[in-house]
């Protein structure tokens, strides 16, 4: 036989408080775990930036000195690295902010998932922004009229003609 003071698992005493929230780890450190997470966000972005603004340059550069190694097609469209780029930095904050709610940090979550929301909307305004664009129009050509003075005059020697 049993003592009826002991405590077996499953008791109704022992299920009462294992239901009871827990304090979130940390205490105070929670808001400042948050804090210090999105100023890392805002460093990384920044470097992101940073990477995909001399990309661009370099590409533009070496474009205008015939450095690329394939010819360029005639419509180039809409470069999507950008998009994808942020895209996979909102979606890397999504999971710390999935994590960090799982784990009971609930400021630091929270705050991770303002972010992740501000992120996916600006990839979304930018993809559907880029994918509206349409190719811009061919330059008209202006064939300039025949010189009408016989050919000695300025405006001859300025149409070319």
């Amino acid at each position: 036989m049993t003592h009826s003071g002991s405590r077996l698992p499953g008791r109704p005493d022992e299920r009462a408080a294992s239901r009871q929230p827990s304090s979130a780890p940390g205490g105070c450190a929670d808001p400042v775990m948050g804090v210090l997470l999105v100023v890392a966000e805002a460093a990384a972005g920044a470097l992101l930036v940073l990477w995909l603004a001399v990309r661009g340059l370099t590409r533009s550069r070496e474009a205008t000195e015939g450095k690329v190694s394939a010819p360029p097609p005639a419509d180039p469209g809409t470069d999507w690295t950008p998009v994808v780029v942020a895209g996979v930095l909102a979606l890397l904050v999504a999971c710390v902010a999935v994590g960090l709610l799982r784990g009971g940090w609930y400021w630091s979550g929270g705050m991770q998932v303002v972010v992740a929301v501000a992120l996916g909307v600006a990839v979304l305004a930018s993809a559907v922004q880029g994918s509206g664009r349409e190719a811009p129009e061919p330059a008209p050509t202006w064939n300039s009229p025949p010189c009408r003075s016989g050919g000695d005059s300025d405006e001859c020697a300025r149409s070319g003609g």
